[in-house]
């Protein structure tokens, strides 16, 4: 049998050559495996410390590059977020404490609540002083007579027809229409100074048979308070009425009811200013309101009563 390729059967390899052939494949095809399986021999130095510390280093180049990307800055925290709200907030409820419309509101409520605590306290200081007004017009009577049963009546129906004169004054002083009829104001200090001559009566010092100061004091206290209210509370309802809340959307809409007797008063005044050179009528109506002191709307119809009248255009 002559194998393909050596025509020659002298050339015929034996079978001990073939059977040393395939020892070598073996053999050469076994520490092949052996290289590919077995681990590669660690460097000289490699040690346990050496690999800890290429491991930090190459940690730490990494941390470097996430360092420098800025993104996680940008978002932000539970405590930013919370305080971020804090300041709008704070900002949007400035911006709305300076709108017209909510200092005329806060104007009207506070005065509604002045107008109330005046009233209440009034109220009160009246009802103080009927225990005095009882003593003085009882004068002696046996307790529980008739005379010093009705005696306890005559200071309620003076502080109900006291009330009645204050209580329309306030109310229209609120409305922008201040009371200052003559006669009313006689009628309140008619009724103020009975209630004060009845309560101090009793205490003073050349009818009282043991004069005591303090007892006049306190007998007189309601009085004086209810004088006090009935005093005060027109000056701060008619400073009320004159007050400014800053321009409008509608300038030719005042906030409040202009009072024609301040702006004569007013007027009157700026002419003096006019005459001496402190004041121009061709001033804005803010430099009228610094001169004069009051609110825009009132110095703007100062401004133009002034430049109405032929003497000063």
């Amino acid at each position: 049998m002559s194998i393909i390729g050596n025509p020659d059967p002298s050339n015929e390899p034996t079978p001990e050559e073939m059977a040393s052939a395939l020892a070598n494949l073996e053999e050469l095809a076994n520490q092949g495996s052996a290289s590919i399986l077995s681990p590669r021999p660690q460097a000289t130095g490699e040690t346990r410390r050496v690999r800890k510390l290429r491991a930090e280093v190459a940690e730490a180049h990494l941390l470097a590059d996430l360092q420098e990307d800025d993104a996680p800055l940008l978002l932000d925290t539970p405590k930013v977020r919370k305080r971020r709200k804090a300041a709008q907030q704070a900002a949007r409820l400035h911006t709305l404490a300076h709108d017209l419309e909510m200092r005329a509101w806060q104007a009207a409520r506070m005065r509604r609540l002045l107008v109330t605590a005046a009233l209440v306290s009034l109220t009160l200081a009246l009802a103080w002083s009927t225990a005095g007004v009882q003593r003085f017009a009882a004068d002696g009577a046996a307790p529980w007579s008739p005379a010093w049963i009705f005696a306890w009546l005559v200071e309620p129906f003076l502080s109900l027809a006291l009330l009645v004169v204050v209580g329309a004054r306030a109310y229209l002083g609120t409305r922008g229409q201040p009371l200052d009829d003559p006669k009313l104001v006689r009628i309140e200090w008619l009724f103020l100074g009975l209630t004060l001559s009845m309560n101090a009566w009793p205490y003073l010092p050349f009818v009282a048979d043991d004069f005591s100061l303090s007892r006049l004091v306190l007998h007189v206290l309601g009085p004086v308070v209810a004088v006090a209210v009935v005093t005060a509370l027109p000056i701060i309802l008619a400073a009320f009425s004159s007050l400014d809340h800053g321009p409008s959307g509608s300038p030719t809409t005042p906030s409040y009811r202009v009072n024609a007797a301040t702006v004569d008063k007013l007027t009157a005044r700026a002419r003096r200013l006019v005459g001496t050179g402190q004041l121009s009528v061709d001033s804005g109506a803010d430099k009228f309101r610094r001169a004069l002191g009051c609110g825009m709307d009132t110095a703007r119809a100062v401004r133009d009563a002034l430049r109405s009248n032929p003497n000063f255009t």
